[in-house]
């Protein structure tokens, strides 16, 4: 559970956990993205982590924190669509923990490969996201393993120095671009900004097939809503989790909708600006920035190439429409 967002200490911490394994991610200002959106762009490359993904710094520090507890668990269980499950097979690993991922039947072939490369035993379950979470629980029940949630304060402190790292480094930024599947990115970005004491917007990115988070906070609460995304796997998200759906509430500009068309565009531009290839979620953010692009009138934007973990397969049928 998330009760408080992490401080700047806590994010300060748990930057020196991050930096154990890789260093600081760069942050550039790429001048035909930047041409694209008719201002200042620069992207957050998370996919140059060493699981190509943002989701490695939560898994670090929710070990760290375990360790700092007490006596390790014998095995974690998690759920995921493939990026959490590397973080938390890699800090698993590192460790010296068992770990089982539940992923859905017919998720990333690669993604699943990275994971089993890691030492991952996969466990294949379920329609989608929520069913392959609902096992994993069951799992962990039943052997008796510790259950790592897709949201949690100790990963949420992880995620955090990234949005840290970033606003540091581009301290001119009016507004940033935050895809959001079950919440970690978007809440840390918040983390970040009110520890840095920043005026900038965060706008919160949705999967236009996988609105949970767009219906639950118009509605006030929870609503669950179906997915239907084929591209943006990253934001497949059948239920919000509540309290990140409180922070986000309190704390978000806006909220924009992009579908796998509009994903599918940001992918081929991000490549063709920067030769980086993103996965749909990680293109998400670029795909919103440049549907309110005429709204932007020379302010600083911010978009974050947060993961680069797409399917060989679907990569090269995105670059050739």
């Amino acid at each position: 559970m998330v009760t408080d967002l992490p401080n700047l200490q806590d994010i300060e911490n748990a930057a020196r956990v991050v930096y154990r394994e890789f260093q600081a991610t760069p942050q550039y200002r790429w001048g035909l993205s930047s041409q694209r959106l008719g201002t200042d762009c620069w992207i957050k490359h998370e996919n140059h982590t060493p699981v190509g993904a943002f989701k490695i710094r939560g898994g670090l520090t929710y070990f760290d924190a375990l360790k700092q507890r007490g006596p390790l668990p014998a095995e974690v269980i998690s759920a995921t669509r493939g990026n959490h499950g590397q973080s938390i097979g890699w800090a698993a690993r590192a460790h010296g923990v068992a770990c089982t991922i539940v992923v859905p039947i017919g998720n990333s072939l690669e993604k699943n490969a990275a994971m089993r490369a890691l030492g991952v035993t996969l466990i294949e379950r379920g329609q989608d996201f929520q069913e392959s979470r609902e096992f994993a629980m069951q799992l962990a029940a039943e052997r008796g393993a510790h259950i790592v949630p897709s949201f949690h304060a100790d990963l949420l402190r992880g995620v955090a120095s990234y949005w840290w790292e970033f606003m540091q480094a581009v301290p001119q930024l009016d507004m940033v671009y935050v895809p959001i599947g079950q919440g970690s990115g978007a809440c840390a970005a918040i983390a970040a900004k009110l520890a840095l004491r920043r005026t900038l917007r965060i706008v919160g990115v949705v999967s236009a097939h996988a609105t949970t988070y767009a219906d639950s906070l118009a509605a006030g609460h929870v609503v669950e809503a179906p997915v239907t995304t084929q591209l943006a796997d990253g934001m497949a998200c059948r239920i919000a989790d509540q309290a990140a759906l409180d922070i986000i509430a309190a704390h978000i500009d806006h909220l924009v909708q992009v579908t796998d068309d509009e994903v599918a565009q940001a992918m081929r531009d991000l490549y063709a600006d920067t030769h980086n290839v993103a996965e749909g979620a990680g293109a998400a953010s670029f795909a919103a920035a440049m549907q309110e692009r005429h709204q932007f009138k020379g302010q600083v934007v911010g978009t974050t190439l947060c993961g680069g973990n797409v399917d060989s397969a679907t990569l090269a049928s995105v670059l050739r429409p």
